[in-house]
């Protein structure tokens, strides 16, 4: 049996340079909170890097960054507002409760 050879083809994924989310005069430092918040989502959690687009190296530091801020108190471990809003009251027992003796 021969194996048929495909056709080389091109990507058809246009190559479009982006910015880089970190400058060149950025400096990464758990004082930066306008350079941190970029990179915390809205729960609170490190962004990952495929979502950042930041080098393993750029990273490393922003975790770092982010860490020595919660630390500090200058940031928030969680941001669970959401959670205590519900209206509603939710009962745990469906009958009522009687002590044996």
């Amino acid at each position: 049996m021969e194996k048929f050879k495909r056709p080389f083809r091109k990507s058809k994924r246009s190559f479009r340079r982006r910015l880089p989310p970190i400058g060149l005069g950025d400096q990464i430092d758990y004082r930066n909170m306008s350079l941190i918040s970029r990179f915390i989502s809205e729960q609170g959690k490190i962004l990952p890097r495929r979502v950042n687009r930041l080098t393993l190296k750029q990273q490393r530091l922003i975790t770092i960054a982010i860490k020595q801020a919660r630390i500090l108190s200058l940031l928030p471990f969680i941001n669970n507002e959401k959670q205590f809003e519900r209206t509603e009251s939710i009962s745990r027992t469906t009958g009522t409760r009687t002590r044996k003796k």
